[in-house]
């Protein structure tokens, strides 16, 4: 029996990575007097990976991640302008406005008529707050959840709260490695919706013979699959 429904929300409802990709761009840009293009990027990618467990997920933690690989690459002789810019695109970050991925309202409507919906992400909590309220989808959800990591806790946690178990449960989501195996793991139904960005921290092989495993090519599927189901 599915009861409830999981979305993630970056990069599955709403833009994410893309913009994160502009900005980091702009970081190259700046700094390309200082270091070759790939070589910058490749620290920039280090420096993220290993700031996860200080920071978290998120455009605060991406931000200072910058400033280290900026500080890093010049030696220490980067002037205070070049380190101000890293600090101006992170705020642009979390300025951006919000945008709606295709299918998202059609589809978060139409399932919260029938079943319970959890908003489950990862993120800075005000900034992922932020987005959720000009999404205009928060009154369609009947809780949220904002963590710092996903894991299969996270989700049996997450489906007993605001549903009837993650055996009865559903999570949707972009990535393969936080939002279908953790909750697969947990006994939910996991669903793949690609994004044509991914983070390749979020990189990882998708499940082999599990029934519970599907992949869709966009949101605007998930109503017949979730009907399927549901029968």
């Amino acid at each position: 029996m599915l009861t409830t429904i999981g979305f993630d929300a970056d990069d599955t409802l709403w833009q994410n990575e893309t913009f994160f990709r502009l900005t980091q761009d702009r970081f190259l840009q700046v700094l390309r007097d200082h270091a070759d293009p790939q070589d910058l990027s490749a620290r920039l990618e280090a420096a993220e990976r290993r700031n996860l467990d200080y920071y978290g997920f998120g455009v605060k933690g991406f931000t200072l991640s910058m400033i280290e690989t900026a500080v890093e690459v010049t030696e220490g002789r980067v002037p205070a302008s070049v380190i101000g810019d890293p600090v101006a695109m992170g705020r642009d970050l979390l300025e951006h406005p919000m945008e709606l991925l295709p299918h998202a309202r059609a589809t978060v409507t139409e399932l919260a008529a029938d079943f319970r919906l959890v908003l489950i992400t990862k993120g800075d909590l005000l900034h992922q707050e932020r987005k959720l309220a000009q999404s205009g989808l928060g009154d369609l959800f009947d809780g949220v959840e904002i963590v710092s990591d996903k894991t299969e806790a996270t989700y049996r946690t997450a489906f007993a709260r605001h549903g009837t178990g993650a055996d009865q449960a559903m999570m949707v989501g972009n990535s393969l490695k936080s939002d279908v195996i953790p909750a697969l793991r947990a006994g939910a139904w996991g669903v793949h919706v690609p994004h044509e960005h991914e983070w390749a921290f979020e990189a990882a092989a998708a499940p082999v013979d599990d029934h519970r495993f599907h992949v869709l090519p966009h949101l605007g599927e998930l109503p017949d699959l979730v009907r399927k189901l549901a029968a």
